[in-house]
């Protein structure tokens, strides 16, 4: 039997998402790359997204109305990274991600809030000149997890 916490888990969200389709995909990715929960923050999005595989009756699903509500309630021991184009950010080809961490992916148009970014123990950035997808950045970072070990942070 493997022991979960060994593993550590790891969430995925979006703060003020744009469209239902992108979280839809996000969703089922992150429900196919093993994801523990799925999470919005803000009221951008139509209520209802596409979600063919149905992730969220397979896994937990969290909204919050704001970024402080949301970091208020983040896990207990959980390392918040956050995805952005900036300067601050590591690259992704070279972060080791946690065990126990929750990823944050801001909408195409606007990214992460100053204060999103601010309080992120991390913020990583792939190799691209524009922004991506949200569905399609949060799948890469997702595949990295898979493809890398976790470290114990």
């Amino acid at each position: 039997m493997v022991n979960n916490l060994e593993q550590g888990y790891f969430g995925i969200g979006i703060y003020n998402g744009k469209t239902p389709e992108n979280l839809g995909v996000l969703w089922r990715s992150a429900q196919n790359m093993g994801a523990s929960f799925i999470y919005t923050i803000g009221n951008r999005y139509a209520k209802q997204a596409c979600d063919t595989h149905k992730a969220v009756g397979a896994m937990p699903y969290f909204h919050y109305d704001n970024f402080e509500e949301f970091y208020k309630h983040l896990p207990k021991s959980a390392v918040l990274v956050g995805v952005e184009l900036d300067d601050k950010a590591m690259p992704l080809e070279t972060f080791q991600h946690p065990k126990r961490c929750v990823y944050l992916l801001g909408a195409e148009d606007h990214g992460l809030s100053n204060e999103a970014i601010e309080k992120s123990h991390f913020l990583v950035k792939f190799k691209s000149t524009l922004s991506l997808n949200v569905a399609v950045a949060g799948s890469i970072i997702m595949y990295d997890r898979g493809a890398k070990t976790p470290i114990n942070l």
